[in-house]
């Protein structure tokens, strides 16, 4: 076998000094057997072997004893010279007989002449490649392990045209499809008939090419009909040259968040309701309360007068009479204003709410009309409630007359009681435990969501200028909040309403039944009093002091609560105090504390224009609402006599 001829080479040192400098490449010259002829560094790098080591040695010393059996070594020099070139990939073999992957091309040389006189071997260690490949290979698997480990979130890929390519475990979960199932169909599906038929889908995918990405909340569809909220981001994917190749998609259900943020926001709104609601409670109480106190002048002032008036003036007796409805009806309005406030004054009673509603069937049917057809619906028995009976009656009145104002043209009102059972955690906030409930019913026009959210609202009212003061309703709510219940409002447009009033029933019955006093006719006193007087306002302290002379008691005034004390400290002889509740510096609770070191048995009588009194009134003290006639101040001096035995001070 020939030699190579090398003298070529050996004329361009600097083509030698390239070839052997090369490290990441063997290349290396074979004679036409395939004995190596040269050896460069790359090549002594690559296989283990000195070039004294290899040079003359056949090249399928780098072939696995297989690969030599097999014939391989042999068969790439012939593919080579039959066919100009040999490439493959395939294991070979270092020296220390450790084996790795290689890129293989094999050239056949000839001379000038055409003769062939060997071949150029050009060997690259695919060992990093295969690595690369291998790394990215484990990274991909644990994307999609990943991925499809994701349970919280739909993650998916869609086609260029919307079609779903593949399905993770979350998506499954939300939509309830398999990936058998909706893998190849349009991505459409998931969106509601409206939005589809709207063009939505194609629309979101235009928007996330145009924009790079796409993201919205809104209903979608699960395979079984339902609908849940959801949290979308379409985002587009582009391969490595630029080109469009399709959409990631990652969905959400956030419906549990939603419906949170929606139970988050509906607190912090009643929340501040709540709050308006207490603010205007405090500003009605405190005015009515001064309201009261102005009545308390105007209406005792008119009793006064009529019983100096001369029988034969019929028309000052008349204009007298005038005068003393519209104080009534301005006590009924601070009553009502009261009551919004939780602040009124009741006379609480055991109270059977079946008796009571039953015995109201005649004035109900008064109250409403002809054109009103009036149902009752009462069980033989109830449990009995603490309440004001008069107040309780009034409030269902109230109810009936809203009824009767809902259905101009006619209708049915239905009045019904019933024992109603609150777990705990009800949906009222109301305690756990066995109510009453009382409720009226109308067919009439029914009110609106926003005209319900306002209905208990002081002040509000559908009926028109002069047809209503808007505080019935509010007056309903405060008064079934003072006793622990609360006002229940139904309705909607043009199907009625139903408002109940829900009291709880009745723990204690040891609570007395006797009536609350009267306005009846001022009785002469039985035996004359001296009697402290005690109030800031200088017009109700007059008042109040002309009603007990008139009933023929002597009068020391005090304009406040330390001038009483003073009174008092003197030793002058009082049988009894009536004093006012608010009062500036020392109310009147706080004066009865002072007094009482002192004197013990002293017959108290505190007045108030409304009940809010922390703790509640002293013991033994007679409790008086203001606005009082001269009728019910000499029953509530019966009563405080009654109560305390006559001190003589001397």
């Amino acid at each position: 076998m020939a030699a190579i001829g090398l003298g070529a080479f050996e004329d361009d040192a600097r083509f030698r000094l390239l070839v052997s400098a090369i490290t990441d490449y063997a290349i290396y010259l074979l004679e036409p057997d395939g004995t190596v002829a040269s050896w460069n560094t790359g090549a002594e790098r690559m296989k283990g072997y000195a070039a004294d080591d290899v040079i003359g040695r056949h090249f399928s010393l780098f072939y696995s004893a297989e690969d030599r059996a097999a014939g391989l070594p042999q068969a790439a020099l012939a593919t080579a010279l039959s066919e100009g070139t040999f490439t493959a990939e395939g294991l070979r073999q270092r020296r220390d007989g450790t084996r790795f992957p290689v890129h293989v091309t094999l050239h056949p040389i000839r001379d000038a002449d055409g003769v062939h006189v060997g071949f150029a071997k050009i060997t690259r260690d695919l060992t990093p490649q295969r690595r690369a490949e291998e790394a990215l290979r484990e990274s991909e698997q644990q994307f999609r392990l990943l991925v499809q480990g994701v349970v919280d979130y739909a993650i998916y890929l869609l086609d260029p045209t919307g079609r779903v390519v593949n399905w993770n475990a979350g998506a499954e979960r939300i939509k309830g499809y398999s990936a058998d199932e909706i893998v190849g169909r349009h991505f459409s599906l998931f969106y509601p008939q409206d939005d589809r038929l709207a063009g939505a889908p194609d629309r979101n995918l235009r928007r996330a090419l145009d924009e790079g990405r796409y993201e919205e909340e809104g209903w979608r569809v699960r395979k079984d009909g339902s609908t849940f909220f959801a949290a979308v981001v379409i985002d587009p994917i582009h391969d490595s040259a630029g080109r469009h190749i399709g959409f990631g998609k990652v969905t959400r259900d956030i419906t549990e968040r939603r419906e949170n943020q929606a139970q988050l926001e509906a607190a912090r709104a009643d929340l501040f309701q709540a709050q308006k609601m207490e603010a205007v409670g405090q500003l009605t109480g405190g005015m009515a309360h001064d309201f009261n106190n102005l009545l308390m002048v105007i209406s005792s002032s008119l009793e006064l007068l009529r019983r100096r008036l001369d029988p034969a003036d019929a028309a000052a007796a008349r204009l007298v009479e005038n005068a003393s409805r519209a104080a009534e009806r301005g006590s009924s309005l601070t009553s009502r204003m009261l009551a919004f406030a939780r602040r009124q004054d009741m006379q609480r009673r055991l109270v059977d709410p079946g008796t009571l509603v039953r015995g109201m069937a005649e004035l109900l049917n008064h109250s409403v009309g002809p054109s009103v057809t009036v149902e009752m619906r009462l069980p033989l028995r109830l449990p009995s409630i603490i309440a004001d009976p008069h107040q309780l009656e009034s409030s269902i009145l109230n109810l009936a007359v809203n009824a009767r104002d809902a259905m101009p043209a006619g209708g049915t009102m239905v009045v019904s009681t019933e024992p109603r059972v609150l777990e705990a955690g009800n949906a009222h906030g109301l305690p756990a435990g066995t109510y009453v409930a009382m409720a009226v019913s109308d067919t009439g026009t029914g009110m609106d969501a926003q005209t319900l959210a306002r209905a208990v609202d002081p002040f509000f009212t559908t009926k028109g200028v002069g047809k209503g003061s808007g505080l019935g309703l509010s007056m309903v709510h405060g008064f079934a909040e003072q006793l622990g219940g609360m006002l229940l409002l139904a309705s909607s447009t043009g199907a009625g309403t139903t408002a109940t009033i829900l009291l709880p029933v009745a723990q204690d019955t040891r609570l007395g039944g006797k009536s609350p006093r009267g306005d009846h006719d001022a009785p002469a006193a039985a035996n004359a009093l001296k009697v402290l007087a005690v109030d800031d306002d200088y017009l109700v302290l007059m008042n109040v002091t002309t009603m007990l002379e008139d009933l023929g008691h002597e009068v020391i005034e005090a304009g406040s609560a330390a001038d009483a004390l003073a009174a008092l400290a003197d030793g002058k002889p009082i049988d009894l105090v009536i004093t006012d509740h608010a009062m500036p510096k020392m109310t009147g609770a706080e004066m009865i504390a002072a007094l009482r070191e002192d004197h013990p048995a002293m017959p108290i009588i505190l007045a108030s224009g409304y009940a809010d009194i922390p703790g509640g009134p002293p013991p033994g003290v007679v409790r008086l609402s203001k606005p009082f006639s001269q009728g019910a101040l000499a029953a509530a001096i019966s009563e405080a006599l009654g109560k305390q035995a006559r001190v003589e001070w001397r």
